[in-house]
């Protein structure tokens, strides 16, 4: 606008016909050419690269104008606040992807389904509303899914030993309607007995403590928690519970003699009860472990394990791939790849134990 009016200044500023005047527009747009043809260029060039850009991402729009539908069922109750931040996490890692929830996805969720006779009622439900596909957590809500469908994609979070439990035929190919993110070998087993050993050096007899029917492959562990146990000179027993009252028919006989400790797998069922289990272990001043890194900030000793965060975070690219078309069974299960190793001073002082410095150093957080 500024270099027209010079433009205009000087022309007018010379003797001219009417019609030379009225070619000054002319005139005009050429020195503007003339003067920046960097500019207009530079301009045309952003313009051109804005539009390429824009043409996938309209794209995508146009196809994920429907809502899609996607299930969750889950061990948690509604209201247990980690459950709400792992939820949290899922939804933000689709919401990165594109999905949102209430604009094009409807989340439809199911919860406190820490054995498999929990979940059969919520899994018909989702397949009620037609979820295009559900994310499970745990193996009980794998098997009622199961039971259910062998056509709807399933994406599971923290299912240890999926390939045999069934749900895949392998880790690299899955081959049906199932993939997802396992959690912990078996062998991690003797890790939280050394570990166990290492902050509580007066145990001597260590149960693993598990429902059967909540973790079906919690006898795996308890095999690598016996297998490390000589080496250790520690007793292990093998200890299934399948009622809140279980819990603390165990911890009492374990406490009746001094030098007991506990080990939990990962379970649904003692996942669903775990403030119980906090509470009547520092009642009995038994030193535990658990396999969820969370755990040690809600209460317990200690915790090590895989990061169940960041599973549901990369669940999220899971469903996303899905609901582009991909098929589960082409999708590699994946196997976790951040562990956190956690303890709660607080909880160690309640019992009576001193934490050595070079623990505090190795953890990956320290509750005081």
């Amino acid at each position: 606008m500024t270099v027209c009016a010079t433009v205009v200044r000087v022309t007018t500023g010379k003797s001219r016909s009417d019609q030379t005047a009225t070619a000054v527009p002319l005139r005009a747009e050429i020195i503007i050419r003339e003067e920046a043809p960097p500019m207009i260029k530079r301009r045309e060039f952003i313009g051109l690269l804005g539009g390429a850009a824009a043409w996938p991402l309209a794209a995508r729009a146009q196809q994920d104008s429907r809502v899609r539908r996607i299930g969750v069922l889950v061990p948690y109750a509604e209201s247990d606040p980690e459950n709400q931040a792992r939820l949290g996490v899922l939804r933000q890692s689709l919401s990165n992807l594109g999905w949102w929830e209430g604009r094009n996805v409807s989340i439809n969720y199911r919860f406190s389904v820490s054995t498999v006779e929990q979940g059969e009622v919520p899994a018909e439900q989702l397949m009620a509303l037609q979820a295009e596909v559900i994310v499970a957590h745990g193996s009980p809500a794998m098997v009622a899914l199961q039971k259910m469908t062998n056509t709807v994609p399933i994406v599971f979070v923290a299912v240890s030993e999926p390939v045999a439990q069934g749900f895949a035929q392998s880790l690299s190919h899955p081959g049906g309607n199932i993939t997802g993110l396992s959690f912990l070998e078996p062998t991690l087993g003797g890790k939280w007995l050394e570990l166990l050993k290492e902050v509580a050096p007066d145990v001597m007899r260590v149960a693993t403590m598990f429902n059967p029917d909540g973790a079906p492959n919690a006898k795996l562990f308890f095999r690598s928690v016996q297998t490390a146990a000589a080496k250790f000179a520690v007793e292990s027993i093998e200890s299934p519970i399948r009622d809140p009252m279980g819990i603390e028919e165990v911890m009492g006989r374990l406490a009746r003699e001094p030098g007991g400790g506990l080990i939990f797998p990962p379970d649904t069922f003692t996942a669903f009860h775990r403030k119980v289990i906090f509470e009547r272990s520092a009642y009995h001043r038994l030193p535990a472990i658990y396999s969820v890194p969370s755990y040690a900030a809600e209460g317990g000793l200690i915790s090590y394990g895989a990061n169940i965060r960041d599973l549901y975070r990369r669940a999220g690219a899971y469903v996303d791939r899905i609901l582009r078309g991909d098929k589960p069974a082409d999708l590699p299960i994946e196997q976790p790849t951040k562990f956190d190793l956690a303890v709660n001073l607080k909880t160690a002082k309640a019992i009576g134990l001193t934490i050595p410095e070079l623990f505090l150093i190795r953890a990956d957080e320290v509750i005081e």
